[in-house]
This record gives C-alpha cells, structure tokens and sequence, in this order.
C-alpha cells in the first residue's frame, strides 16, 4: 500500500514538471512569435507625407550695433575748455562740439608770424646785395672786355654776383617754409574746435569739461566721442562654417532681441564676410565662424516726437496689443537670428525624425548576386566609404500593417519637416516613431501596431 502511494506521488511530481515546462515553453514561444510561425508586432506611430512650404533657416547669435558710427578724437592736445553735447543728444552735420584750449596755439602762431616777417626782412636785404654785386659784375665785364682788368678781378665779380643770387633764392625758400609751418599753426588752432562731421546721435561721451586730452596727427587720440545713426541699426552674428556657404546677401531673416522677448523683428543679410575668424586654441577645438551683418528693417528708435504718435501705452504701463510697436534698440543688446537661406513650396515632406539609416550591404547574399551586381555594389560601397557598408537614406510606409522600406532623396529641412525628392507621394503614411524602434528595431516585412494615430483631415 505504501508502495504504491509513492509511486503515485513520484508520477504526479513528473507530470507535475512537464506540465510546468509546457507552459513555459509556450508563453516564451508565444512571447518571441515563433507560434504559428507569426511575428511579433512593432509598436510605432504614424503620419501622413504632405506638401508643404520649408523654409530652411541658419540660426546664429550676435550684437546689435549701429550701421554708421563715427569716433571723434582730437588732432591736437590740450584742456577741453567748452562742452556743448551730452550724451543721447542729436547733432546736424557741422554743429559745435567742444572747444580744446588754444592758448598754446594761438602764441605759435604769433611766434611764427614774427618768423615770417624776419624772413622776409632777410630777403629784401639779399636783394639788395644781388643788385650791387650784379651791378658790379656788369660794370667789370665791360671792363674786362676792354682788357683793362685782370682775369682775376673780373672772376671774383662774377662769384660775388653768383653767390649773392644763390642766397637771395635760399631766403625765398625760407619764406615758403615759414609760411607752409604758419599755416600748419593755423590749421591745429582750427582742430581745437571739434565739430561733428555728420548727422547722428551722440551715442557715447567719454570726456568731460576740464579734462586733458591727447592727440597726434601720426597715431589714433584719445576717444572723446562716439556719432551713431540709431535709426539705421545692424546686428552682427557669427555664422559656422558649414552654413555659410548657404547665406547670401539679400536674405530675409528674423531677429529676436532679449531685451523685446517674444517679438520678432524683420531684417536683410547686407554684408557676408569672406574672411573667418578662427578662436584660438588647440586644433581639435579650434572653431571658424564668419561674419554676417544684418539691416534691422522694422522702423525703431524714432525721436520722442514720432514715438509719442506711434506708441499709446494703456493705463496699465503696457502697450495695447492692437497698437503698432517701435522698438528702442541701443548699441550692444544681444539677439539672436534665423536666416532664410532657401524656400520651396508645395513638397512632398515628412518629420525629420522619420528619415533614418539603414546598411543595404546586409541584405545582399554573395551566393545568389550575380557578378554585375556585386560589382555594381562594391563601387557603390566605395563611394559611401566602407567595402562592407552601404548606408542609406529610408523612411518606414505602413502597407496595411506591414512595415515596407523606401529609400529617398532628402533635399532642404526646417526645424520640424524635411523635404523628400523621390521614394514617397503626398498621402503616404509613415511611420515616425518610436526613436528606438524605428532607429534600431524596425526591418523592412515587421509587424506593425498602429498606437495614437491622427485623424486626417479629408479634402
């Protein structure tokens, strides 16, 4: 009896266990889709490829600053004794500016008439002194020719007069040189009144009434004053190397100031630079940017006046929304770009994220390519780089829950969208997503499983 007891436990351990392994088995199978031959489904997300308008852009930062600024510094040294400016006043073209003390010039121009007049005085008096030697010289040849002088006397006359010529030349040289240093006189005591050589805005002061300032006509003076056209203002941005070759002068571009945020200002790219600038350190990190300037476009900084007609503010402090808006904007302020460098319009495009990567080298068997097609593949693993690769553009299209692979042209992009050239139709539903799915995972026959798709709207 107890036998058999035994026997019975052993025997319903052993079902017991494969019972166990069979449920196992099959949640593993079931799990890994090997039952019934079936796979298991991707879960992804979908779209529709559209036509649309992408505008690619080129994003860069910089500092505003005026179009037109002249620094005024002085060509002459000294006190400035009279200020007629502050800073922020408008000036006219030829409006007084300050006043340098003159003292020092005004008593070198006095000493160098004195000069002047002395020379002259030296020239009448070698004048003078060429007539009597020239008389002389006359009076001796007529002797000489009679022979009732020797050839000696007659000599000497002759270099007295020469002489007597050669210094009355020099003292005119030395008038032209008096007058040429007077003139020089003159036209420092006239530096001494700084005006302003164009319109503009006294943009930044940097003197003050009773201070010294130094200034050479061979090197660069002391910066009084800067004049700036605030009305004509440029933002300038430095732009990497690998975009600018897509910029262009004439380009529309948006600009967004930090100190006006969440407003946007229209502009014109009007100067592209063909020389980089090149941070230093080591090679490795060595980065080269090029220079682009940018016209403000939108109306700012208008006078007081102006401003008063085109800003209402509401009694909040605020300015009401339906109101026109013109910004103040001052030399320095930071902001940013997005430079429309090229436009197309009614494309075929889908989200960028949707256009990944595949290696078509592993699809292909050695055993059943015939030779033209594997030299056709091996050149076009060359050109790609990699005798073992063939990496190419493909988007994923849902064929009725089956993932299909496509390969595509790409042309320009905007920040969401990317434009398909060939391999796709507008209406296509692709797949966008998961990043890992569709990066790593997803192979061209899977199973799809269709989560949070749109609702497209039918024309």
């Amino acid at each position: 009896m107890a036998k058999n007891q035994s026997a019975t436990k052993k025997l319903l351990k052993i079902f017991g266990g494969i019972v166990l392994l069979l449920i196992v088995g099959i949640f593993t199978a079931n799990f890994m889709g090997w039952m019934n031959g079936s796979e298991q489904e991707k879960t992804v997300e979908t779209e529709r490829a559209e036509l649309r308008t992408i505008t690619q852009m080129v994003s860069a930062s910089g500092r505003i600053q005026p179009e037109v600024e002249v620094v005024i510094r002085p060509d002459v040294s000294g006190e400035i004794i009279e200020l007629l400016v502050k800073e922020g006043d408008f000036v006219r073209e030829g409006d007084l500016l300050l006043r340098i003390k003159p003292d020092i010039y005004e008593a070198q121009i006095d000493e160098l008439n004195a000069s002047l007049l002395t020379q002259k005085s030296r020239m009448e008096q070698s004048r003078s002194n060429m007539l009597q030697a020239e008389v002389e010289f006359m009076k001796n040849e007529q002797l000489y020719d009679r022979d009732l002088i020797s050839d000696l006397e007659f000599l000497q006359s002759k270099n007295k007069f020469e002489s007597e010529k050669a210094n009355f030349n020099a003292t005119e040289y030395q008038i032209q040189s008096a007058r040429a240093q007077l003139r020089r006189a003159e036209e420092e005591l006239q530096q001494t009144v700084i005006r302003s050589p164009k319109d503009g805005t006294i943009s930044r002061l940097a003197v003050e009434r009773g201070e010294r300032v130094l200034g050479q006509a061979q090197t660069a003076g002391t910066e009084m004053m800067r004049i700036a056209r605030l009305n004509q203002m440029e933002i300038s941005v430095d732009v990497n190397e690998n975009d600018i070759v897509n910029v262009s002068v004439g380009d529309s571009v948006d600009i967004e100031v930090d100190a006006y945020p969440n407003r946007l200002f229209d502009g014109e790219v009007t100067e592209v630079a063909n020389s980089a600038d090149i941070t230093d350190g080591s090679s490795a990190d060595q980065v080269t940017n090029y220079k682009v300037k940018i016209r403000v476009t939108t109306p700012h900084n208008v006078d007081s006046a102006a401003e008063s007609l085109i800003v209402q503010a509401s009694d909040s402090g605020r300015e009401s929304p339906g109101e026109e808006f013109s910004p103040n904007f001052k030399p320095g302020m930071s902001g940013t770009v997005d430079i429309r460098t090229n436009t197309v319009t009614d494309v075929v495009s889908v989200p960028i994220q949707a256009v990944t990567v595949r290696d078509f080298a592993k699809d292909v068997k050695p055993d059943t390519v015939d030779a033209d097609s594997a030299v056709e593949t091996s050149s076009s693993s060359q050109r790609r780089g990699s005798s073992n690769e063939d990496f190419r553009r493909v988007v994923f299209v849902n064929d009725n829950g089956v993932a299909k692979r496509v390969e595509v042209e790409t042309g320009i992009s905007d920040n969401a969208y990317i434009q398909v050239l060939s391999g796709l139709q507008a209406g296509d539903e692709i797949v966008t997503g998961s990043y890992r799915v569709l990066s790593r995972e997803l192979e061209d026959g899977d199973l799809l499983n269709v989560v949070d798709q749109p609702q497209f709207a039918t024309n």
